[in-house]
């Protein structure tokens, strides 16, 4: 196998596993993270060539859009055509050293697949994807919020109080879940209070037979 840059032998129990896998999308995202004051001082920008400068820059672009995503291809051919150069060209300017492979490395992706990485674009989408399961778990948070008031006040209706209950709301609303109830009509709520009243039921049996 060949290195990204420099085009040398490089063997595959050397390389670092990439950390993300088929199943880490960013499908959503339709814009990327972009250290500006980072990349104007970088070497890549003062040293490399306007033209290398410019396919470096799609490459990240493109690598959003793989599987494994922050990763491409490490044929040069295919690279070429993805960054639509003529492979010969695109190869003499791999060869520069600041072209537009700079600082991209093998690696072994999911699959034992050998692609390319680059160490700002996976810092950039792990901080992404953490930010994506952040937002999940603060979203998921407030509807089971909402859902457990709506519960609440359903059940007032019926006993004030249950519904005061906090061990019994949550409960209930842990076995409307499991019963796989979509809506929660009158039915569905009078049943998940029986089935409270006939769990606090058998618990109070267990004690009392334990007590005995």
């Amino acid at each position: 196998m060949l290195s990204a840059v420099g085009l040398q032998p490089v063997s595959t129990e050397e390389l670092p596993e990439y950390p993300l896998g088929i199943e880490d999308r960013l499908d959503s995202h339709y814009f990327m993270a972009w250290e500006r004051r980072r990349w104007l001082n970088s070497d890549m920008r003062l040293k490399g060539t306007p033209e290398c400068r410019a396919l470096y820059f799609d490459l990240i672009n493109i690598a959003y859009d793989q599987t494994p995503v922050g990763t491409v291809p490490q044929d040069l051919e295919t690279l070429a055509k993805l960054l639509l150069v003529d492979p010969g060209h695109f190869r003499s300017l791999c060869k520069l050293d600041y072209g537009p492979l700079h600082k991209w490395t093998p690696c072994i992706c999911e699959g034992g697949e050998v692609r390319l990485m680059h160490p700002m674009v996976l810092r950039s989408l792990t901080e992404a994807l953490s930010r994506k399961e952040d937002n999940r778990a603060k979203h998921e948070a407030a509807n089971a919020a909402k859902r457990l008031q709506r519960l609440r006040m359903t059940v007032a209706g019926y006993h004030a109080e249950l519904a005061k209950n906090d061990a019994a709301i949550r409960w209930m609303d842990e076995w409307l879940v499991q019963e796989g109830c979509e809506y929660r009509n009158a039915s569905w709520i009078e049943r998940a209070m029986r089935s409270w009243s006939t769990h606090m039921f058998d618990l109070g049996q267990a004690r009392s037979g334990s007590v005995r």
